[in-house]
């Protein structure tokens, strides 16, 4: 009769506790189905905000591109590409220099994102202020003022990340007791205060996005940019209220690829709901896209 046996803890004892088997290392890697799908979609997501880019370069003297400030389309297009190519920051064994970056990266580019579309929501406000020459509001938008809002905002988010790195960045560990027989590879928050600080942050400014875009969705804007910033920042928030509970009750690879889903489902709404049904329009609807067809909808309202 064999004696029990107590094993360290990168080993587990097999079913008659005879003796110590090696645990295996896992996490969310390129090579099985979970990671290749999230890459697969992340890159497929990146080609194709990557191409409305192009779309909206190349017909940029049109109404609907012009529409509540063509700049700013652009840093939106351009921080969404890299929100969808920050999520590949998570998949593959994870390293010192991955796990610093991939929260560090996702915090600051979700803020420029978030940002931009309370500098767009602000811009629709401003637009339907102006009403006689002369007036504060006018010189405001001529001047980009809100395009301020997006470095303020992401200055911000760059301190707390900051304040992050100085005090406990985030670190390679090991969880050897969640799953049997397995030893999990992850990335250590560090310090969880700094890392709620920053979601906290982008909360707030995601709900204040969503705010301001609610009280002016009803003003009469030609292309209906405020009900695409609305609907957008509603999509946006859903997806990150439902992530916390979801996250905080799954343990390694699913946990990492909950986060992955989360960054590209949320960063897809913000795509599909304001840039979508522009792209109908310059694709499909060309008749729509001209200055005398918003004279005539204008007429007729």
């Amino acid at each position: 009769i064999g004696h029990c046996v107590t094993c360290p803890d990168d080993q587990y004892a097999n079913t008659e506790r005879t003796h110590c088997l090696q645990k295996s290392v896992t996490f969310l890697a390129y090579g099985n189905h979970l990671g290749m799908t999230l890459a697969g979609m992340a890159l497929c997501l990146c080609l194709l905000t990557g191409l409305i880019l192009w779309i909206f370069v190349k017909h940029q003297n049109t109404p609907v591109v012009k529409a509540n400030n063509s700049t700013l389309s652009y840093i939106l297009l351009i921080s969404l590409k890299l929100s969808f190519l920050c999520s590949l920051l998570f998949i593959g064994q994870p390293k010192t220099a991955t796990c610093i970056l991939q929260q560090i990266t996702f915090g600051v580019v979700f803020t420029v994102s978030v940002s931009t579309v309370l500098a767009k929501t602000i811009t629709v406000v401003l637009a339907f202020k102006i009403t006689t020459p002369g007036r504060k509001m006018r010189r405001l938008i001529k001047s980009g003022a809100p395009k301020f809002i997006i470095p303020m905002c992401t200055i911000v988010q760059i301190i707390l990340c900051g304040f992050w790195l100085g005090t406990s960045p985030p670190f390679v560990d090991t969880d050897a007791h969640s799953e049997h027989g397995q030893i999990i590879i992850v990335c250590n928050k560090g310090s969880v205060t700094a890392f709620y600080c920053i979601m906290g942050y982008l909360g707030a400014l995601s709900i204040g996005s969503f705010t301001v875009a609610f009280l002016a969705q009803n003003l009469p804007d030609t292309f209906n940019e405020a009900k695409y910033l609305t609907f957008s920042m509603l999509v946006f928030c859903s997806v990150w209220v439902t992530f916390l509970p979801v996250y905080h009750s799954t343990k390694g690879e699913v946990m990492v690829a909950v986060e992955v889903f989360s960054i590209l489902a949320s960063s897809t709404g913000l795509l599909g709901c304001i840039f979508i049904p522009k792209c109908y329009i310059i694709l499909m609807r060309p008749d729509k896209n001209t200055l005398e067809a918003i004279r005539d909808r204008i007429h007729w309202k």
